[in-house]
């Protein structure tokens, strides 16, 4: 076992990453702790929640991902002091890479640090992979699901298949067993699609990505990873751990 305390002087000595969290969350923080259990003596990991109780096409969801709180979120992060900050959500897929975008100059004006977003690391791993196109797994309601197919074709990717599983309270989407997940994962599955796609930090697909890797034959690219991966990187950390996918191992190649 690893002991933190035998490569530390100080936990000044450890690059720090603050994450935006939606309130009702309750994967993504559990799941970023397993996955730095590798890199403790190097990393660590603060978090920030934003009132987000469910994900929908209506005028009440937009509301919930406003810059304003996000900003205040960030500021408070940066108190601690940290080395980057990431908004550990995929809303900018269905808001549009724009949102995403700006809401990173923002966060970098109001605090001097870099920013990224789970959306905007996801078409950072796409470029890097040379990945067109892809299947799309994600918790939620058919509308949704269209939208956020439509927010990557837009950007040059395609979504040639998909799996939805109907649910857009977030706390319904983070009790979802892992048998669900892995159905979920086959039923997106297509030949045409170069990877998978899975959108939604509260689903909790990066504890099957190793093994459904395996049984499907290609690369899983999962939203809590990817962000995980990126704030690491913005931080000063190249994460490259083992059990956790082909992205996570630094082999991220199309089948």
């Amino acid at each position: 076992m690893v002991n933190p305390g035998s490569a530390l002087a100080s936990l000044r000595d450890l690059r720090k990453v603050g994450h935006i969290t939606p309130s009702s969350n309750t994967a993504l923080e559990a799941i970023t702790a397993m996955m730095n259990s590798a890199l403790a003596a190097r990393c660590s990991h603060h978090f920030a929640r934003l009132p987000v109780t469910a994900v929908r096409l209506d005028d009440a969801t937009p509301k919930q991902f406003a810059f304003e709180p996000m900003l205040a979120a960030a500021r408070q992060l940066a108190d601690a002091p940290i080395h980057a900050v990431v908004w550990n959500g995929t809303a900018g897929s269905w808001l549009g890479i724009g949102h995403d975008e700006e809401l990173c100059r923002r966060i970098t004006e109001a605090t001097g640090l870099p920013a990224s977003t789970s959306t905007l690391a996801f078409f950072e791993a796409f470029r890097e992979m040379g990945v067109r196109r892809i299947a799309l797994a994600v918790p939620y309601v058919a509308d949704l699901t269209q939208r956020i197919a439509e927010v990557y074709s837009a950007e040059g990717v395609e979504v040639v298949s998909e799996a939805h599983l109907g649910q857009y309270i977030n706390h319904d989407i983070g009790n979802n067993s892992l048998d669900a997940v892995r159905a979920c994962l086959r039923e997106s599955d297509s030949p045409d699609a170069e990877c998978i796609a899975v959108v939604c930090t509260n689903f909790p697909a990066t504890l099957v990505v190793e093994e459904m890797e395996a049984e499907l034959g290609k690369p899983i690219i999962d939203s809590i990873a990817v962000t995980f991966r990126k704030g690491c990187q913005l931080a000063g950390v190249e994460p490259r751990i083992e059990g956790w996918g082909s992205l996570m191992r630094g082999t991220p190649v199309p089948a």
